[in-house]
């Protein structure tokens, strides 16, 4: 099984997939049926939100792999930098190692 990078874009892929899956079903629940618009709504959250969890995986994998890399990012540049600090200190002129 081959592991691809996520996209850079991965998050706004998932979230137009998402927001256009509670409008469709919105516009099917106001349009179609008989049922008052705020009861619509709250069914169209709750399907999506099913239909979504179930069907959109690996978007949703993209992305929190793409959130999972940042936070590995900024993590090893804080640790880069006190390492580095760590050093600048044990290095400098007349301190003891």
């Amino acid at each position: 099984m081959e592991t691809r990078a996520p996209s850079r874009w991965a998050w706004l892929w998932f979230t137009l997939l998402r927001v256009g899956l509670f409008g469709v079903l919105l516009a099917v629940f106001v349009f179609l049926l008989p049922v008052e618009p705020w009861v619509s709504a709250i069914l169209a959250a709750v399907i999506a939100l099913c239909v979504s969890y179930i069907f959109l995986s690996r978007p949703r994998a993209a992305v929190s792999q793409q959130i999972a890399d940042t936070r590995a990012g900024r993590t090893r540049s804080a640790s880069d930098a006190d390492d580095e600090a760590e050093d600048a200190a044990v290095e400098e002129p007349g301190s003891r190692a």
